[in-house]
């Protein structure tokens, strides 16, 4: 039986609101390695690189950098977001 537990996500960058709602997983490429967080998950406050933010293995978001925290059920992840390509170069 697998566990459906939701918590908050705020993903944001310095211009913008990228990402809010409840979500029932998120995966992220750390300074140390990947992880996932669940709901209820331990405490914490990590560093991300370059890759992609996975949100319930549905949607994806492409960032630069960023730092993530979560604690208390909420997670919010400030990133840096990839330069767009420029159209018509």
């Amino acid at each position: 039986m697998a566990y459906k537990g939701k918590f908050k996500c705020i993903i944001m960058s310095p211009r913008t609101l990228i990402y809010e709602n409840e979500i029932q997983s998120l995966f992220l490429t750390g300074d140390q390695g990947e992880y996932e967080l669940l709901a209820y998950h331990y405490p914490v406050l990590g560093l991300l690189k370059e890759g992609s933010i996975i949100i319930d293995w549905k949607e994806s978001f492409a960032i630069k950098a960023g730092i993530v925290r979560f604690f208390a059920n909420e997670c919010i992840v400030l990133v840096e977001e990839p330069p767009k390509a420029k159209v018509g170069s």
